[in-house]
């Protein structure tokens, strides 16, 4: 019997319920098997790899490379009665289909002196290893499998939170939930890791790929696998998944039926289905009745086709472009429209409008929401979309402004907090904040 965890739409909440396994490499409902049991059908071979240098490569060069992967991948793994074994050489396995936010189960077997890992959206890993081997301590080993043993240092999911592993030659079972780049992994029905982040391995400053494969590592041993399956996670689990991590002291901002507690452009937002829109056409700070210093604000937002509006950080509530005369403003934009092909990367979503620059390709489809978090403290700004940490920016430092235009709100240290309105219907619903100040 195992546990399957499938959280209610809307509801920040998971519950467990059982599901039993039929037989090997037989999934549950709601997953599916990426190993069939017979053969390698659904894989294929790469190493470590960035996948940034695999999709700027020319579809000759791709090819080539593949197949070069793809030719030790088939010599160095083998199906053995219904368990995929590998000798420890070779490509990883790979799957063909890559992955956003999902849940998987993995099953595996090592021998003395095993080491390996399951490599989550192409990046380094969940870690596997013999516990008992000594010369492996130095690295971590005697805490346990589970870690983000890729991780920096100061990463509190670097090594597993309790060692749950099974003696060697007994089989374990992996159960990982991936949003963006939060990562919990359960190591035989205990909790290893608990919402960490996986770290880029390839970009140690950026976030973790939007997505990409499931990779079962080679490292020089044998390692036998089976009962792979996998169950993408739909856009409401995924931020009931978000929502219902670290919200300890937050407080609601908005009461789903009015405009109550909140200053500015009043008239130019309305309330639809429990949301806050700003009406088309009009714009404006709708901005909150406190001031606050430092602080976090969890929210869910949704994009219209070529949606434009914004968050405005400690905006002084007196008028004026919050993106210059508040602290910043950080851009809510659907950056996919052609209508915004050519602009400065400083003004793409997440971005603190003119000043620094967030990454693109975090976004959900426009008409989805998105869960966001903002941290500020002192001249410090994080914000972290869909699970994945966008944009960290200490904006004391920032020296290069675009079009060299005057931010003369960047230094403030306390202000209003709101929705900075350009004419979009723009729909903001959830949003919560927790003061920070000492």
């Amino acid at each position: 019997m195992r546990q399957v965890c499938f959280a209610a739409a809307l509801v920040c909440s998971c519950f467990l319920v059982p599901a039993t396994f039929a037989a090997d490499n037989t999934p549950p409902e709601g997953f599916t098997a990426l190993f069939n049991g017979k053969d390698l059908s659904g894989w294929y071979g790469l190493g470590t790899f960035d996948l940034k240098k695999l999709a700027a490569m020319t579809p000759e060069d791709k090819a080539k490379f593949l197949a070069g992967e793809l030719a030790t991948l088939k010599e160095h793994w083998t199906v053995d009665n219904g368990e995929l074994v590998n000798d420890g050489k070779g490509a990883y396995m790979t799957s063909e289909k890559d992955y956003t936010d999902f849940e998987l189960y993995v099953d595996f077997k090592l021998i003395a002196k095993g080491d390996s890992g399951v490599y989550l959206k192409a990046t380094p890993q969940v870690q596997i290893w013999d516990t008992t081997e000594e010369s492996y301590w130095k690295m971590g080993a005697n805490k346990g499998s589970g870690g983000l043993w890729n991780n920096g240092d100061a990463s509190s999911a670097k090594h597993p939170l309790v060692k749950a592993d099974n003696p060697i030659g007994e089989w374990n079972t992996f159960r990982i939930i991936q949003v963006g780049a939060r990562t919990t992994v359960y190591l035989n029905d205990k909790l290893v890791v608990d919402h960490g982040i996986l770290e880029n391995y390839f970009d140690k400053k950026g976030p973790l790929f939007p997505k990409g494969p499931v990779q079962l590592q080679t490292h020089g041993n044998e390692v036998r696998w089976k009962n792979i399956y996998v169950r993408e996670i739909g856009t409401d689990e995924a931020n009931a998944l978000l929502a219902e991590k670290g919200n300890d002291g937050f407080t609601s901002l908005f009461d789903g039926s009015s405009l109550a507690g909140w200053a500015g452009a009043v008239d130019n937002y309305e309330v639809v289905d429990g949301a806050i829109r700003c009406k088309q056409g009009k714009g404006g700070v709708l901005h909150t009745e406190k001031e606050y210093s430092d602080f976090a604000v969890r929210l869910e937002f949704k994009l219209p086709p070529a949606g434009n509006n914004g968050l405005a950080i400690r905006y002084p509530g007196k008028g004026g472009d919050p993106a210059y005369f508040g602290m910043c403003e950080l851009q809510v934009l659907d950056n996919e429209d052609p209508k915004y092909a050519k602009l400065d990367p400083r003004q793409y979503h997440g971005s603190a409008y003119g000043m620094t620059a967030a990454p693109r390709g975090y976004l959900r489809p426009v008409g989805q929401w998105n869960f966001q978090e903002v941290t500020v403290i002192g001249s410090t700004v994080k914000v972290e979309l869909n699970g994945n940490v966008i944009l960290t920016t200490d904006l004391a430092t920032v020296t290069e402004l675009m079009a060299n235009t005057p931010h003369p709100g960047k230094d403030l240290t306390s202000g209003f907090f709101g929705f900075a309105g350009h004419g979009d219907a723009v729909e903001f619903r959830n949003v919560q904040i927790k003061s920070l100040a000492k």
